[in-house]
């Protein structure tokens, strides 16, 4: 089981980035931090998603569209993922730094 850093990107533009997959018998509880190192603002979203493209619903996100402030960070602690959930990112332009640091914990 992995503690600590689970997960870093930098993800292209208006793309999905798959950051961090839990694996399978586990659970895990995560930090995330997304960086703008950029001098205008971005928009990001996050997910906690079955597949590397969240449902067209809506109903993975928890961050959609949120707004990043030049070189500023979007922080989310606490998050808790089942077996198989991807965490995945999204940002509109590329200069976002994503990590993800937690522990997984064996559901056997």
């Amino acid at each position: 089981m992995a503690t600590g850093l689970l997960g870093q990107a930098a993800p292209n533009a208006a793309a999905y980035t798959t950051l961090y997959v839990v694996p399978a018998t586990t659970f895990t509880v995560l930090g995330l931090s997304l960086c703008n190192r950029g001098s205008t603002t971005v928009s990001v979203r996050v997910a906690l998603a079955a597949a590397a493209t969240p449902a067209a619903n809506g109903s993975e996100f928890i961050e959609y569209n949120a707004e990043i402030g030049a070189n500023g960070v979007l922080e989310r602690t606490g998050i808790m993922m089942s077996a198989n959930k991807l965490l995945v990112i999204y940002a509109s332009n590329a200069n976002v730094s994503a990590s993800a640091f937690g522990i997984e914990t064996s559901t056997l």
